[in-house]
């Protein structure tokens, strides 16, 4: 839908409008509050990857926050949600199956913390 729009507006620079006025169509068949969901799930799923180069430039080495864990789920699940408003069985199955390995990766982070004797939050998976 939108790759079509712009290789026109590489040869029609006049296309834009047209871009813009798909954008608007698909908000109101979306609807503005699913568009915000979508658009924030993108959103917090991006940011886990600032957060972890963010602590593993702290670390000076490869390194795995459990907050990474906890944004990959909370974007993954409001993707998820997105994808079930739009019946796109594609992201639905990606996001769905992301979900559960996100939540496996904190029942075991939970499981070493309790094991440890830790404080909660404190235990952090490390990725080498």
């Amino acid at each position: 839908m939108v790759l079509p729009l712009l290789l026109n507006a590489a040869q029609n620079p006049g296309i834009l409008g047209g871009i813009i006025e798909e954008f608007r169509s698909e908000t109101v068949e979306t609807g503005l509050l699913w568009i915000i969901i979508g658009c924030s799930g993108q959103a917090i799923f991006g940011c886990r990857f600032l957060v972890q180069w963010i602590a593993s430039e702290k670390a000076g080495r490869s390194y795995i926050p459990v907050v990474f864990w906890h944004l990959s789920l909370a974007g993954s699940l409001l993707l998820l949600a997105y994808a079930i408003k739009r019946r796109d069985p594609v992201f639905f199955i990606g996001f769905s199956l992301n979900s559960v390995v996100y939540v496996r990766n904190l029942m075991l982070i939970e499981k070493e913390r309790r094991k440890s004797g830790s404080p909660a939050g404190a235990g952090e998976e490390d990725a080498r």
